[in-house]
């Protein structure tokens, strides 16, 4: 009787190992939870100190890890920085997938509290090491401070890990006009270009968050398009020509195509525009790999004031006729703020509306102490002059307007005297990184 009571107990423990397996196995996925399953057996490995663990498999597992791992102990060297090495090509920080949510109740406190290396104005530089790349982040902004918040959330901390020396640039459309995207990228080039020579321009949406810090926020060959895989499309890129989310340009890749177009008032078609342009100006797109450029976007409604623009078909049927017309050396608009805030530097500027610059009467505004009109001079249609700063060489170059970055660097808007190529001048950057 012992002996068959025994066999029972043994057959009802075997039972219930069975169905907790079962159970694991269920949820979310096979392979997911057969890694999650054997990592309860398996013995964690002995801390190596502050830097351990930052690599590895089980970085790359699908859940991700908090973005914010691993930083807290990143302090400043205890040499000149003229002494500072060169960070290593590849950072030691970057560990793969990024867990990336909503929470309630997130403020700019807290993320500035997160973040105490970041400086006034959203500038950032390893502080034990020369970065070797220097990137300018411009977003595009109107009504989206809610979806700003997250994206300071994740985005500092995603570019300290890939030690880059760095700075965000929220450019702010005044007003209740309708939205222009393309035409604040164009003032952000214009406006980040006067204050540091970065190497390379991210364009960023306001609404998509970096799900793997592998995607390096660095320039490539070719104009960059880093945002191929976003939720929203199933985490598959959508057509091949697409272009939109986040993209970076070096300095020398916005000038051949040049720029942005600017008379894609509201929702659509800017994209399909800058992804010809890529072509026109004799480039191919650079993508990182899917599994890499992966974005997670904050769900929102479509924005009152950037409605659909009905006649983005036609437009686009035209960018091959108009591109050379429409862009950086046609972008006019007015400075209303600076503010370099904690987080990030916010311009507010007035790009006008459909029919010009010129504000309407009813809506003007009274002229402020500051205030000045921003833009490249045009003539018959083409650029007169371009927008270039002192790394430019090769090039006859007038200095119209010297700027400190308050680093103890000079940088210059001058007019370059390139050599023409299809109506408008083109240059060639030294020291740009790819």
């Amino acid at each position: 009787m012992a002996k068959l009571q025994s066999k029972w107990r043994f057959l009802v423990m075997i039972l219930g190992v069975q169905l907790v397996v079962m159970a694991l196995l269920s949820r979310d996925g096979y392979q997911k939870r057969m890694t999650y399953f054997f990592r309860i057996f398996r013995r964690p490995e002995a801390s190596a100190g502050p830097g351990a663990g930052l690599s590895g498999s089980s970085l790359h597992n699908h859940t991700g890890r908090d973005v914010y791992a691993n930083l807290s102990f990143l302090g400043r060297a205890q040499v000149s920085e003229e002494d500072l090495p060169f960070c290593p090509k590849k950072s030691p920080l970057v560990g793969g997938p990024i867990h990336v949510t909503f929470p309630s109740g997130l403020t700019l406190a807290e993320v500035e509290r997160k973040n105490p290396l970041v400086v006034r104005g959203g500038r950032y530089r390893p502080p034990n090491c020369e970065a070797r790349h220097r990137t300018a982040i411009i977003i595009p902004h109107r009504s989206r401070e809610h979806h700003l918040k997250f994206l300071l959330y994740y985005l500092h901390p995603f570019l300290q890990r890939q030690q880059l020396n760095y700075a965000i640039y929220v450019i702010h459309q005044e007003g209740n006009y309708t939205f222009n995207r393309a035409k604040l990228m164009n003032v952000g080039f214009r406006e980040a270009m006067r204050e540091e020579e970065w190497d390379c321009l991210f364009f960023h949406d306001v609404d998509l968050i970096p799900e793997d810090d592998r995607n390096t926020y660095v320039c490539d060959a070719h104009p960059k398009h880093a945002a191929i895989a976003m939720d929203k499309f199933g985490y598959k890129l959508p057509y091949k020509s697409y272009f939109g989310g986040v993209s970076a340009l070096t300095p020398t890749q916005y000038l051949k195509m040049n720029g942005f177009p600017n008379n894609y008032w509201g929702w659509g078609g800017e994209d399909d525009d800058i992804g010809i342009r890529v072509s026109l100006g004799g480039m191919l797109i650079a993508r990182p790999a899917l599994n890499v450029g992966r974005y997670k976007m904050i769900k929102h409604k479509l924005d009152q004031g950037n409605e659909i623009n009905p006649r983005r078909f036609n437009m686009l049927a035209k960018t091959r006729q108009t591109w050379k017309q429409d862009g950086m050396n046609t972008a006019q608009y007015e400075i209303v703020s600076r503010e370099h805030l904690p987080l990030y530097t916010n311009i507010t500027v007035h790009i006008g509306t459909e029919t010009g610059l010129r504000r309407h009467a009813a809506s003007a505004a009274p002229a402020q102490p500051g205030r000045r009109a921003a833009g490249l001079p045009v003539s018959g249609g083409t650029a007169a002059g371009l927008l270039c700063h002192c790394r430019v060489k090769g090039h006859a170059c007038e200095d119209t307007d010297r700027v400190s970055s308050g680093r103890g660097r000079s940088h210059w808007d001058v007019d370059c005297q390139a050599g023409r190529q299809g109506g408008f001048s083109t240059v060639e950057s030294g020291d740009v990184a790819h």
